[in-house]
């Protein structure tokens, strides 16, 4: 069992007064202006940086073109009266009138990721926004070599920043915004590194087994159905769409019992995604590891609520399943019964996430949850909808207008869209209840939405998260996001949460 020890972590966050004896660089922040960069904040932190030492500071990085334009780095020597640092980075953080939470974590990311190699940084950032500074700094410094070997695993310059010291004016100044930020970064980390183990090692049984020490760990209760409970059961998309494999499929369930509102969350956990018999192209097909980012973020979340102790009922249903072709694969034009009776009709193989959702989705609703969000690598029409770093919100309304709204608080970039009631027939079948796709691309994002509305309660507040591109970069770093597993979208999760738990 490899479930901890797997687990990728962050450099050490810790609040400081004062600048360590032995600093390596100290991070700043810099605004941009009509009249020159600016050092922020400008009203903390005197003690450190002096009248003298700030423009001694801004002559050095004037000298070398620092503009403070977004995630513009810039390093320079320390100046005197900077005993304890050998050098400062200077971070762009863009207009002052512009600069939020989001754009203090984008850069502290980019900072983070530029100091591979330091063992000791301090920054001022934690001084305009510390829980921010403190997500940044762990995520973009974030790395997954565990399946590199010596030969290629990262040189000791390589390594990532081992210890970030947030400054603070004063010593109760951020306790609790630092706790949080640390757990939340955990857990999207925990997401990240479930989406970047290959499948060869993480195939339904595993990640089952996985999820199912995390949870355990963390006191949380746990059900786990093997292929035997799930064909006895009736949890007919699951079996379906794993039956092709010959590493069968799993369902678990993480209970956190924290107060009387109920959360269902549902994610999906296609651990890797052929197409089965209406196979994928080859080309780029490796990218389909990240098909269970969903259950990722799900399972992160589940376990983050549990950390933060809040005063909510979350239960977690996360199927789980390899997509296959093979003798035993189903086939386009077969016909199976979901959990709950609903049939389907089979026409594209590669529309298999709904098959899967569905079924969890009745399940999850047994539970008579207030509220259910499920989370789905679900359509390529995502990203032709809106990119690859735009999740897709759908559902409900009301609280598909909140989801999207708080995912682009938090820098996730949710946005609302809609289900068309023109497209619902197009998803009715000559054979059965439904088929799984519409004989058309058009609206592809959306006619799967409408095909997982046909499982949920009328009375339960629902929203749909279509994470297909935001979950897994496959281009260059950016902000506090590495190539691979982004985490996408724990902080949503987790705030809606929050949010509920707080009304």
């Amino acid at each position: 069992m490899t479930a901890v020890a797997d687990r990728s972590l962050g450099p050490e966050l810790a609040r400081t007064e004062t600048i360590a004896p032995d600093t390596d660089v100290l991070v700043i922040g810099l605004t941009s202006s009509e009249n020159g960069p600016a050092i922020v904040p400008a009203d903390l932190f005197g003690d450190i940086l002096t009248a003298e030492v700030r423009a001694e500071l801004l002559d050095a990085l004037g000298a070398v073109g620092a503009k403070g334009k977004p995630e513009e780095l810039t390093r320079v020597p320390a100046p005197a009266g900077l005993d304890n640092v050998t050098s400062v980075l200077a971070v762009g953080l863009g207009a002052a009138e512009k600069l939020d939470a989001e754009q203090v974590r984008r850069s502290a990311g980019v900072a983070g990721r530029a100091l591979s190699g330091t063992e000791l940084v301090a920054t001022t950032l934690s001084g305009i926004d510390l829980g921010a500074a403190a997500e940044g700094f762990y995520l973009g410094a974030y790395t997954f070599s565990t399946f590199k070997s010596t030969k290629s695993a990262p040189k000791p310059d390589e390594q990532p920043v081992v210890r970030v010291e947030l400054l603070v004016p004063e010593p109760e100044f951020g306790v609790l915004e630092l706790l949080r930020a640390q757990l939340v970064a955990e857990a999207v980390a925990t997401a990240r590194d479930f989406v970047n183990t290959p499948p060869s090692a993480l195939y339904p049984a595993e990640f089952a087994d996985r999820a199912r020490v995390l949870a355990e760990a963390a006191g949380l209760e746990v059900e786990v159905l093997d292929e035997t409970a799930l064909a006895a059961g009736g949890y007919g998309g699951i079996v379906g769409v794993g039956q092709g494999s010959s590493r069968p499929p799993r369902l678990v369930r993480i209970t956190y019992a924290g107060g009387p509102k109920k959360i269902a969350l549902v994610g999906k956990g296609v651990t890797f995604d052929t197409g089965g018999i209406s196979i994928k192209p080859a080309a780029n097909m490796e990218n389909m590891t990240s098909d269970m980012a969903g259950a990722a973020a799900v399972i992160a979340t589940t376990l983050l609520a549990a950390r933060l102790g809040l005063p909510v009922t979350v239960i977690a249903t996360v199927p789980m399943a390899e997509n296959m072709p093979s003798a035993t694969a189903q086939r386009p034009g077969d016909v199976l019964t979901q959990y709950g009776g609903t049939t389907v009709e089979v026409i594209n193989t590669d529309a298999e996430g709904r098959l899967i959702l569905a079924d969890a989705i009745v399940r999850a609703s047994e539970d008579e949850p207030d509220y259910l969000i499920d989370v789905a690598t679900l359509t390529g029409a995502q990203m032709v909808a809106l990119g690859t770093r735009t999740p897709g919100v759908l559902g409900t309304e009301e609280f598909r207008d909140r989801v999207a709204a708080t995912s682009r608080a938090v820098g996730e970039n949710g946005w609302a869209m809609p289900m068309p009631a023109e497209l619902r027939a197009d998803i009715n079948s000559k054979v059965a209840d439904l088929a799984n796709v519409a004989p058309h691309r058009w609206g592809g994002m959306l006619s799967a939405a409408l095909f997982l509305k046909e499982f949920v309660p009328e009375d339960v507040q629902w929203a749909h998260l279509d994470v297909a591109g935001p979950a897994y970069n496959t281009g260059g770093p950016f902000g506090y996001i590495g190539k691979g597993g982004t985490g996408v979208p724990v902080r949503t999760l987790i705030t809606v949460i929050e949010e509920i738990g707080a009304e």
